[in-house]
């Protein structure tokens, strides 16, 4: 149907004469839908302000929220990757990056590497994991499920392993810097965080590789028939997701100054709730980076205002996994809602 346009006699514009009143809440609707994460981020920060305010308003609860995430922000990056072309439990990301913290740790330290040379190896470590996944899942056909948490217990073994079953500490303070400089009040490593996330947002809006991922994701098939070449893209992403994971955990052991292989698995259910969350938010039913992003720092301050008002250990569980449950219903409504139109 062609649409009518008329001139706009205040010189702001044309006007679409077939637009109605009732387009103007559909549109309102979308909005709100898109942001709507961002409110609720908002409401509950008043909450907390006026609850606990002497604990809460405080530069010590703002550099806990936005100073100590940037391993999750990593983890949810990586699991980003295999999730955007259509494999949605990579159960590995956890324990690869925790392989790769304990390996830049022992080496060094144990061993007597050079920390740089160290945390080289233990990048390629972790890119080979990827690589591995890859192979199996998409070369060989197992299913994503059975390799990825098979990788993951096998890893967690290897770090237990390599690591004597204790933590391990000592790493030179000049490499602790790369992560723990302070810029604008917050460490370094926040901004990597940000860096990571708005080139991954730019690498699928912007460019044929980022909309090949999407393509594959949705329908394989189709992406193959299309020109696509399917299997370089899936394999791409779990090499991806093992790299992502790797820079993530010598990061993380920079900013500690060294690792406990058993913390690692405690990023899981994290990294799960923050990833579905996250498609609450800018792209409504889509998982994207921005939202992931928003999420992380959402769940955040949701566990911190809950510890500060007192509660014990037990409810973090029971806030990421209800948060999880929630995400993962509000995802499949957002997405068949938009298959829909």
């Amino acid at each position: 149907m062609t649409q009518t346009v008329a001139p706009d006699p205040t010189n702001q514009g044309p006007v679409n004469l077939n637009e109605t009143p009732h387009h103007r809440p559909g549109r309102l609707m979308a909005v709100s839908t898109r942001f709507a994460l961002l409110g609720v981020w908002a409401l509950l920060a008043i909450v907390y302000a006026l609850v606990v305010p002497d604990t809460f308003l405080t530069a010590g609860a703002f550099k806990t929220i936005f100073g100590s995430q940037q391993a999750l922000v990593f983890l949810t990056a990586g699991l980003l990757c295999t999730i955007l072309v259509g494999e949605f439990v990579d159960m590995s990301v956890a324990s690869n990056f925790g392989l790769a913290a304990i390996l830049v740790t022992v080496l060094n330290v144990n061993h007597g590497w050079n920390v740089w040379l160290a945390s080289l190896a233990a990048i390629v470590v972790s890119t080979l994991v990827g690589v591995v996944n890859g192979w199996l899942v998409v070369k060989l056909g197992v299913n994503t499920i059975v390799v990825t948490l098979g990788m993951g217990t096998f890893l967690l073994g290897i770090a237990l392993w390599v690591s004597n079953l204790t933590p391990v500490s000592g790493l030179p303070e000049s490499f602790q810097n790369i992560a723990n400089t302070q810029v604008l009040g917050l460490p370094v490593s926040f901004f990597y965080g940000i860096a990571l996330m708005l080139v991954f947002a730019y690498v699928l809006k912007f460019t044929p590789l980022g909309r090949n991922m999407r393509f594959v994701g949705e329908n394989r098939e189709v992406s193959r028939l299309a020109g696509v070449r399917v299997t370089w893209v899936r394999m791409g992403a779990f090499i991806a997701a093992g790299l992502i994971a790797g820079v993530g955990g010598v990061l993380t052991a920079a900013a500690t100054g060294g690792f406990d292989p058993n913390v690692s698995q405690a990023y899981l259910l994290p990294m799960f709730a923050a990833t579905f969350l996250g498609t609450a938010v800018i792209e409504p039913g889509r998982f994207n980076p921005i939202g992931t992003w928003i999420a992380v720092y959402f769940l955040a301050t949701g566990v911190l205002g809950l510890q500060l008002m007192g509660a014990t250990s037990w409810v973090t569980s029971v806030f990421y996994g209800g948060v999880l449950v929630v995400a993962v219903t509000l995802t499949t409504l957002l997405h068949a809602r938009s298959r829909a139109r």
